[in-house]
């Protein structure tokens, strides 16, 4: 398949993901509801204890909203295959991994950014949160490139589902788990045992959320977030194809182990 042939295939897997979408609205009404109200119980919490608490434990629930959904879409694709029925067809049909897993990415990160914008719309709307000041434009750029990063996490904990039918899919949200626990999203990594804090270096989410305050809070510029966003580019360029390899393993396992079918 030459590059256009590349290009038209992971479109054409944003566009069923976005039809999928479509054809479970209700049920995504029902999960973006629990992540305003979830987003606005913590920000009341903020509430409590100070206004100037308020705006950082709204960004770490909406950071952390974007980043759950990014892995999510990715780490349960192969339960939605199973769901639908269509694993059999998807993983024999006459197109490369690469061009399967690179779509469900590319959606994956586009859905995650529409619901968070929409998230942080309705927070600053109901906190009376001002932006001014903010650097808006640098808080999308980290978005995007802090999905990225996430995106190689959710390939690997994709596997999951595939080896595992029935268990899998949940198996997954031990890695969202540890990620909330080490990545100071509600708290200072400093707060955490000193034998665990290591673990929050190795977090992208940690770099993430620290470049998402400084741009909201402290309005840093594109050069004072720049040695971030490298870093979290950098980290996306290794976790993605460590990610697809281990998941190219991990599929033909599963294959010749019999486990790639619909349930059972």
């Amino acid at each position: 398949m030459n590059p256009r042939g590349h290009a038209y295939g992971s479109i054409a897997f944003i566009e069923r993901n976005f039809a999928l979408i479509k054809r479970y609205i209700g049920w995504e009404l029902v999960f973006l509801t629990y992540n305003v109200v979830n987003a606005l119980a913590i920000g009341l919490i903020g509430a409590t204890m100070g206004k100037d608490k308020v705006l950082y434990l709204v960004i770490g629930a909406m950071v952390w909203g974007f980043l759950s959904i990014l892995f999510h879409e990715i780490s349960e694709s192969i339960a939605w295959e199973r769901w639908e029925g269509t694993i059999e067809y998807t993983f024999m049909a006459p197109i490369s991994r690469f061009v399967h897993l690179i779509g469900n990415c590319l959606h994956a990160v586009a859905y995650g950014v529409v619901r968070s914008t929409i998230i942080l719309l309705i927070l600053v709307v109901f906190f009376g949160i001002s932006v001014e000041g903010a650097n808006l434009p640098a808080l999308f750029v980290i978005f995007v490139v802090s999905g990225l990063s996430f995106v190689g996490l959710g390939l690997v904990a994709a596997i999951l589902p595939l080896l595992s039918t029935e268990k899998g899919a949940y198996a997954t949200h031990i890695f969202e788990a540890v990620l909330l626990l080490i990545s100071g999203v509600y708290y200072e990594i400093t707060v955490l045992p000193v034998w665990i804090r290591p673990l929050s270096y190795i977090s992208p989410a940690t770099y993430t959320l620290r470049a998402m305050r400084a741009a909201l809070l402290d309005g840093a510029s594109f050069s004072e977030l720049l040695p971030t966003i490298l870093l979290l580019l950098a980290i996306g360029f290794v976790l993605i194809p460590l990610g697809m390899l281990v998941f190219k393993q991990a599929e033909y396992y599963a294959k010749k182990t019999g486990k790639l079918k619909r349930s059972g």
